[in-house]
């Protein structure tokens, strides 16, 4: 790339922005995220009916209302949602109102059903659903220079970075409270005051129900030392470059997250791994009988896939290590599923 066709430096926050969500960006092309990540959705349908089957929990907390609302937040290609409808019962789908959100356009062939909007609805009854969205909330990335000081880092389309003014007001506070820079040079960070302000303002449309955030995510007691800012493109891990020719994208502070004062006083949040969260919802990845493979072959080989599947969403090291926050909203009872879970922060 040229050096004039670099633009100027801004901060990482402003340039992801424009980079994913801007004319042209990585979230409006057409073949949209599963054509270059892939998420606990798209590697096994059980992933979905995990969800249906909290989805009708939450039905059963709420009084089965006349009308129910599943919310797909970051909605990709309405992959989850479509999902979701496919596994409930005849008598909750039809009380269902999902809606997808979404900045690109509504693709080719979805559901008739399903409602496509940018923005989430008012007055949700229902679940709220964020899979793998909060990654994508543009952040901005603090560095310590050589005296120790958090400095805002710069970054020109082509990716070169340098240090910017010294983290100042909000964001300082914000890091002084959830992701303290020790003074030494080098070490760096993610501000994730905007996440924290995103997923209130999600929680806020809720009106009964179940606000929930999956994602990459880190506690305060073990936070990366150097941030984990990274791009993908096509499947693999790539240099995050704020061009447009890649996703990019940052683990969450789901706890920050979690402790965001609202304008209500909302029933206390739960931050669960995706492994015990799944395994509550019925996904245990156990392999089926021996027995089973000669009494029914081709059923065992049905349940052994599953089972296979089963494992790769709850596997310690890779999905199985997701956050999954849950925040009940005037139904401090949809958590009952999950009342002997242990919660994330004991792992």
């Amino acid at each position: 790339m040229r050096d004039e066709d670099c633009g100027e430096w801004r901060g990482w926050r402003a340039a992801t922005e424009a980079a994913l969500y801007g004319p042209g960006g990585f979230y409006r092309r057409p073949e949209g995220p599963a054509g270059h990540f892939r998420t606990s959705v798209h590697a096994s349908p059980l992933f979905a009916r995990a969800v249906a089957r909290l989805l009708c929990r939450v039905d059963e907390a709420l009084g089965r209302p006349g009308s129910l609302d599943f919310v797909d937040m970051g909605a990709g290609r309405g992959e989850l949602v479509t999902g979701v409808l496919a596994e409930l019962p005849a008598g909750v789908a039809s009380r269902v109102r999902p809606c997808a959100v979404e900045l690109a356009g509504r693709p080719e062939g979805l559901d008739d059903r399903i409602t496509w909007s940018s923005e989430p609805p008012e007055g949700i009854h229902g679940v709220l659903f964020a899979n793998e969205w909060l990654d994508n909330v543009p952040v901005e990335v603090a560095e310590a220079d050589r005296e120790g000081v958090p400095r805002r880092v710069l970054v020109r389309r082509d990716g070169r970075e340098r240090l910017g003014e010294p983290v100042s007001g909000s964001d300082a506070e914000w890091l002084a409270r959830w992701w303290p820079l020790p003074p030494e040079e080098g070490l760096r960070a993610e501000i994730g005051l905007p996440r924290d302000d995103a997923w209130a303002s999600v929680v806020a449309r809720v009106e009964r129900g179940l606000a929930v955030a999956v994602d990459y995510a880190h506690t305060v007691d073990a936070r990366p030392p150097f941030g984990t800012l990274t791009g993908f493109r096509e499947g693999r891990e790539t240099a995050p470059v704020p061009d447009g020719t890649c996703d990019i994208t940052a683990h969450v502070a789901l706890d920050a997250c979690a402790a965001r004062p609202t304008a209500r006083t909302l029933p206390g949040a739960r931050l669960l791994t995706q492994r015990d969260a799944l395994r509550a919802l019925g996904v245990t990845g156990a392999r089926p009988p021996l027995a089973l493979a000669s009494a029914n072959p081709s059923e065992y080989v049905r349940a052994l896939a599953s089972a296979g599947e089963a494992a790769e969403l709850t596997a310690p090291g890779g999905l199985g290590d997701f956050g999954w926050l849950l925040q009940p909203v005037g139904a401090a009872d949809v958590l009952a599923l999950f009342v002997d879970v242990p919660d994330h922060e004991e792992h």
